[in-house]
């Protein structure tokens, strides 16, 4: 094996002994003796006469390349003769390589064959392609008197088709799409009207449906099968029998238990949630009961989420989420906030209220409209009567048919005309607290309704005594009017009895002893 040094000394050529790139000593060409009557063995006499001759001429150049030292190192000797020479041997090799330089000319190609229409359909019938690319593989041959034309093509006995009930969407126009007769769709919905009502169908729900063969192209085919699940716990399915559609109903019976969830929050409450697996819903839910009694920005990464939500499971296999039953944040292994569904209105109450004798939720009033202040509370003149007036509310200024929101949690204690108010809104939040919503051009809720904070009761109009559209947003304590932009919150509170009191921790109780991610049975 050869080591560096000794590859460089390789390289050097003669005088390796010396450092690589400096100059040798020129080569000094080999001298034949001169023999008087030499021979060349197996050379006649006359070509070794030329080759001696030769022989003297070659060393003769040699000789001449050898004393003039044309190739010397141009790193020594700058600004020499011998330099000069040097770069002269050099120029006239840069020249000769220049003038031996070879053409780059493209190159020129065999033409290309020119297809014509019948080379073009040869080539196509023949070539291996996608069916979706519209091939046609092999060759077509002509129908010779074995083949039969047929009038018309046959149609399958049968069509299997899947419908989905989509938003806004009615049960008769998604019949009507999949292509049934009008005579099935009216007894298809005398039938489903014996079980369920069509409007209560949600959105989203699947149908299987079988068309059987029809008697002409032109007319729609008969309605075979109809399979469906109008509500979780009930399966529909008609079918044609002896001429007519008849309906058969399974009942499903469906198990509910409470389902636990819980983990650690990370970046995301929401996602932190979703990951542990709890349905999204039950994850909307939960992030409204907490927002009721907590600021997120009090939750930090390292708490643990807690919840509880009713769990439905049908015997053929499906599940379905409920109702949020509890809601938690612990920290440090301590539970810093404990919420539980509780009496008939589906609220959420702590224990520490339930502890004191008393039932409380506690929560900010939202923006009623989007839209800015007009006319605060207080003594004005009033534009249409013309004289001063009490002015019982807050005016926003929006545009006709914009949302009105509810501010917080309450039930419809009032929904109509109300005078000088117009179409008017009144909700109940407990506690002697409510609110007011005066000329609106639409009312969206009914007495007795319970509403949350954020949904839409209502749309910006101008009925009453109005001078344009706006909200009249006016809020009540213990029946007297108050300022609205002087109440931040509110804190309702319902006494309870010993009895309710020892129920609700029995229950908190059970729900806290529930293993994660497993249902009491």
């Amino acid at each position: 094996m050869f080591t560096p040094q000794d590859q460089m000394m390789a390289f050097a050529g003669p005088g390796g002994a010396q450092r690589f790139g400096l100059r040798t000593a020129p080569l000094r060409a080999p001298v034949a003796p001169s023999r008087p009557g030499l021979r060349l063995p197996g050379i006649a006499p006359r070509w070794a006469g030329i080759a001696l001759h030769w022989n003297a001429v070659r060393t003769g150049i040699e000789r001449w390349f050898a004393k003039r030292d044309l190739v010397p190192d141009l790193a020594e000797d700058i600004g020499s003769a011998r330099w000069f020479r040097g770069f002269g041997t050099m120029l006239a090799l840069g020249a000769a390589a220049v003038l031996l330089w070879p053409s780059f000319a493209p190159l020129s190609a065999a033409p290309t064959t020119v297809l014509d229409d019948a080379a073009r359909d040869e080539l196509r019938v023949q070539g291996l392609r996608p069916l979706a690319f519209g091939a046609d593989n092999g060759r077509h041959m002509i129908a010779t008197a074995a083949v039969i034309p047929l009038a018309t093509a046959p149609e399958r006995p049968s069509i299997d088709l899947a419908a989905t009930l989509g938003t806004g969407d009615s049960f008769p126009r998604m019949l009507q799409r999949a292509g049934l007769a009008s005579a099935d769709i009216v007894r298809v919905l005398d039938l489903v009207t014996t079980q369920v009502k069509p409007g209560a169908i949600a959105a989203g729900t699947r149908f299987a449906i079988r068309l059987g063969a029809r008697t002409s192209p032109a007319q729609p085919r008969p309605l075979e099968q109809l399979s469906f699940r109008p509500r979780f716990d009930l399966a529909l399915d008609i079918r044609r029998s002896g001429g007519g559609l008849t309906l058969a109903s399974n009942a499903i019976a469906v198990a509910t238990a409470p389902m636990r969830v819980r983990g650690i929050v990370g970046g995301s409450l929401y996602r932190s949630a979703r990951a542990a697996g709890a349905p999204p819903s039950t994850v909307q839910d939960y992030l409204r009961a907490i927002d009721q009694h907590m600021a997120f920005e009090e939750i930090a990464p390292g708490d643990e989420f807690d919840l509880v939500y009713s769990n439905r499971r049908a015997t053929t296999g499906e599940q379905q989420p409920g109702d949020l039953v509890y809601a938690g944040i612990v920290r440090a292994g301590k539970p810093v906030l404990q919420l539980l569904r509780w009496g008939s209105d589906g609220a959420f109450y702590s224990p520490q209220g339930m502890a004191q004798g008393a039932q409380e939720t506690s929560g900010a009033f939202g923006a009623p409209v989007n839209g800015r202040i007009t006319s605060n509370y207080g003594a004005r003149r009033h534009p249409i009567l013309g004289y001063m007036r009490m002015h019982a509310g807050v005016d926003f200024g929006a545009g006709w048919g914009a949302p009105i929101y509810a501010t917080t949690d309450g039930r419809v204690s009032f929904a109509g005309w109300h005078g000088g108010h117009g179409n008017y809104v009144r909700l109940d939040h407990g506690g002697g607290i409510g609110t007011g919503y005066g000329h609106m051009s639409r009312i969206a809720v009914s007495p007795g309704m319970a509403v949350r904070r954020g949904q839409v009761i209502g749309y910006v109009g101008s009925t009453g005594l109005s001078t344009g559209p706006h909200l009249h947003y006016e809020m009540y304590r213990n029946g007297q009017t108050v300022n609205p932009l002087s109440i931040g919150a509110i804190t309702r509170r319902a006494e309870v009895d010993p009895v309710q009191l020892a129920a609700f921790r029995s229950k908190l109780a059970q729900i806290t002893a529930l293993k994660a991610n497993t249902a009491i049975r």
